[in-house]
């Protein structure tokens, strides 16, 4: 590949200076980012579940999982195509930055329209595959068709946000979600408050939010497109067959991996309403606090990973144990913060969701797992820092695998089943199996193996 001059101011060199400044610059609009994209999501949650009551927040929070699983696409290439411009932009390679964006652009904007037609040619299945409670069951058709329309958007964003992020950009996705997060709340509460839409109002408010941000994120890479040399031509759109190769190579078991956890959450939900339409409705509760832990492992993980990408292709290993140590001990500390709040006020962390008393009456089964999932998310920030940013997508598939379905179902079945603690124990190994790819990661960064990074 040839090198050529860096095109453009955006980059940012991620390779000099104190490591733990430069984590902390480019880590806090990416958790400002998060965060607003998780309040983003909480809105529909806590808007339907105060006006509307436990039926409607079933259908949010089993319509959310099957919009979660069906992103796993955008979430895995999107993050394998931010590590490959992080390295190509480490290793000043800039025709590969070009290469890349076009390439991304084309191939995930053509998946999100086969998965939005396949998920609205099957959505009645789906319901019925999900033992979605008949209480909320048009709710949840309102919410899923809704969304699954605006798909694209979300895989827009999603792209958008890789190419800003690997050129060592946080702020400007910050932006863009920040736009739809305001839109989306003053939407939620016109739509379904004011308007009487229900949870199809929640829906539509999400999708518009989702559109907006995306048509701006576009309107700022074109008007900047000079700046990384990408000139938004329609020859540059077409698909590198090099470029496509590289990113399936890294993409595919980081799509996996999402594809994986979403579906364990998926067979759990459905486990979870063979119960009632309350624990559904907890579900939804419990998926949304672990979301909040999500923002700042994702945050660290997406940092730590560009970080790692970069100074592993300028050859700074002694770099790269600095990031994943930082990494690893922020993401403790913030889990002991998040365990002392769910200690001392849970009835106030669960009212915030719903006023239903016979949710909140047995919300209480939530506390231990929630917080078991507070540590598996910070410990598996400095895991996927070290294999993204290093480029290994055989394990990265095996992390998968292991996490995402034999560990999460496998424990889920044992603990809720066998052992008969029924929701409790489904949750309770949910949580456990978050610790798996510490484990994993552990072992390979102690092998010394990540030193010699297999993506070129």
């Amino acid at each position: 590949m040839k090198t050529t001059s860096s095109p453009s101011s955006m980059i940012r060199d991620l390779t000099e200076g104190p490591v733990a400044a430069q984590l902390m610059r480019f880590a806090l609009p990416l958790f400002l980012s998060n965060a607003l994209q998780a309040v983003y999501n909480l809105v529909d949650m806590i808007v339907v579940g105060n006006y509307i009551g436990k039926a409607g927040l079933s259908a949010v929070s089993i319509g959310g999982d099957i919009l979660h699983l069906l992103t796993f696409v955008a979430m895995g290439f999107s993050s394998a195509g931010q590590v490959i411009i992080a390295r190509a932009v480490g290793a000043k390679r800039y025709d590969e930055v070009k290469k890349t964006i076009g390439t991304m652009f084309t191939f995930l904007l053509s998946i999100s329209l086969v998965i939005a037609g396949t998920c609205y040619c099957l959505r009645f299945s789906v319901l019925r595959w999900l033992n979605t409670p008949s209480a909320s069951e048009q709710y949840t058709m309102d919410y899923m068709v809704t969304c699954v329309c605006g798909l694209v958007f979300i895989y827009g964003y999603n792209i958008v946000s890789a190419i800003l992020r690997g050129m060592g950009d946080s702020k400007r996705p910050f932006v863009f979600i920040a736009i739809a997060a305001v839109l989306n709340t003053v939407l939620d509460i016109l739509f379904v408050k004011y308007w009487g839409l229900a949870v199809f109002g929640a829906a539509l408010a999400t999708v518009i939010g989702q559109g907006v941000s995306f048509l701006a994120a576009i309107l700022y890479l074109y008007r900047h497109r000079e700046s990384f040399g990408f000139d938004f031509q329609p020859a540059s759109f077409r698909i590198e067959k090099a470029t496509l190769m590289r990113l399936l190579a890294l993409g595919i078991p980081m799509a996996i991996q999402s594809a994986a956890v979403s579906f364990s959450k998926i067979v759990l939900m459905a486990w979870i309403n063979l119960f009632d339409v309350t624990y559904s409705a907890l579900a939804g509760i419990y998926n949304k606090i672990n979301m909040m832990a999500g923002v700042l492992s994702m945050s660290f993980t997406t940092a730590g990973s560009t970080m790692v990408g970069q100074n592993m292709a300028a050859g700074k290993n002694r770099r790269v144990n600095q990031i994943l140590l930082l990494v690893l001990g922020i993401g403790l500390a913030l889990g002991g913060v998040g365990t002392m709040i769910m200690l001392c006020w849970p009835e106030g962390i669960y009212a915030i969701f719903t006023s239903d008393a016979d949710v909140l009456a047995v919300a209480g089964v939530l506390t231990v797992p929630v917080i078991l999932n507070f540590y598996g998310a910070a410990t598996r920030s400095a895991c996927f820092s070290l294999i993204n940013g290093s480029g290994r997508p055989r394990l990265n598939l095996a992390v998968a695998i292991i996490d995402g379905v034999i560990a999460r179902i496998g424990l889920a079945a044992l603990l809720g089943f066998a052992l008969q603690l029924d929701c409790f124990g489904f949750w309770i190994g949910d949580a456990l199996a978050g610790f798996m790819p510490f484990l994993i990661g552990g072992i390979f960064y102690l092998s010394g193996r990540w030193k010699a990074p297999q993506l070129k």
